[in-house]
């Protein structure tokens, strides 16, 4: 499948207009200060861009950044922008094609963003060998990754080069295409539907356990819709599986609890973060509000204690006393089944 891949985008894709699906979308609503970034952007960058969501975290300035399956460079200028010029950002793709249209605009984004120099960089190369591209391990801050993990036959090595790249405290936030049952051989090995990111969708609880068994042993789920494929035949393939378009974020911090365990602790957020001051949502289940105190487990404590989040929380209580396990801490399908569940809808980029 890997040379089906490159050539479908390499080759076949030339705008998102040309997909045939629509798991290759983003279908979560947009901020307003992503808009204007992506306004700044060369318009063929955007055109040939195929994500399946927003991989834009919070608190995002001087950060080093490496995005894996870059493309056309969309998301890797778009968190130039957002790093600043002083962060970096990193972009890898398998794609000749892709990566020769993503280096052909770093002078033009340099000069859109006033910058003295540009911070950002390309290379080539597939995901599944991230050890052999002479990327430095624990170099990066964040790294993110836009509906092409995938597209990754073996992705358990993908998740464990990510947990070595990261930084202590870094995190792999990023979006992609799960199922919610195994997907049967006739879909995995049908080249449109594979290159359409739905015949390589992982079942979402395997995702969980892969992700565990890299280093990753809390995957928390941010933001997930589901996707409907309106060409009759490509559905009829498909019979009853239910695919989703989701954003996970996966901390590096050893030692995490495998629950959400009680240790009386709460966390007060104080409104400093960048375009967040009323409040920050760390995940579908967590968001917190300014000046108010908000009960944590463990793993939550840490993943803002021990992360880029610490100086925008104040931290009441420590690890010293356990009292027991969070109620509704369950393992049920986590996605919403309906399109209703939406609170906006969005669309291709």
């Amino acid at each position: 499948m890997l040379e089906e891949v490159k050539n479908y985008y390499g080759k076949v894709l030339k705008t998102s207009a040309d997909l045939q699906t629509n798991a290759c979308c983003t279908g979560e609503s947009m901020p307003e200060r992503i808009r204007e970034v992506l306004g700044l952007l060369a318009p063929e960058v955007v055109q040939r861009y195929y994500g399946c969501g927003l991989v834009v975290p919070a608190q995002l300035q001087g950060l080093r950044v490496l995005d894996l399956g870059c493309g056309a460079g969309r998301d890797v200028y778009l968190l130039s922008r957002l790093v600043g010029e002083e962060g970096a950002v990193v972009g890898v793709d398998m794609t000749r094609e892709q990566l020769d249209v993503a280096e052909s605009y770093v002078d033009e984004h340099t000069r859109r963003f006033g910058y003295e120099r540009s911070n950002v960089s390309f290379v080539q190369g597939e995901l599944e060998k991230l050890d052999q591209l002479g990327l430095q391990p624990e170099s990066f801050d964040l790294i993110v990754s836009n509906c092409v993990i995938n597209l990754c036959v073996n992705k358990d090595k993908v998740l464990r080069d990510a947990w070595q790249l990261l930084k202590p405290g870094g995190e792999m936030y990023f979006s992609d295409v799960y199922a919610d049952r195994r997907v049967p051989k006739q879909v995995a090995q049908h080249p449109v539907l594979y290159s359409e990111c739905l015949g390589g969708a992982l079942y979402w609880n395997d995702l969980l356990s892969l992700s565990k068994a890299a280093g990753f042993l809390d995957p928390r789920l941010v933001s997930d819709s589901p996707i409907t494929v309106n060409n009759p035949e490509l559905s009829a393939l498909l019979g009853d599986i239910r695919f989703f378009s989701a954003t996970y974020r996966l901390f590096k911090l050893d030692g995490l609890d495998a629950a959400c365990e009680d240790y009386g602790q709460a966390v007060i957020y104080k409104g400093t973060i960048d375009g967040q001051p009323a409040a920050i949502e760390l995940d579908k289940h967590h968001r917190f509000e300014k000046g108010r105190a908000v009960p944590v487990c463990g793993n939550t404590w840490r993943m803002l204690n021990e992360t880029r989040f610490r100086p925008h929380f104040d931290f009441i209580g420590d690890m010293a006393t356990h009292f027991g396990i969070f109620a509704d801490c369950g393992t049920s399908l986590p996605f919403d089944t309906t399109a209703d569940a939406q609170l906006q809808s969005g669309g291709c980029c």
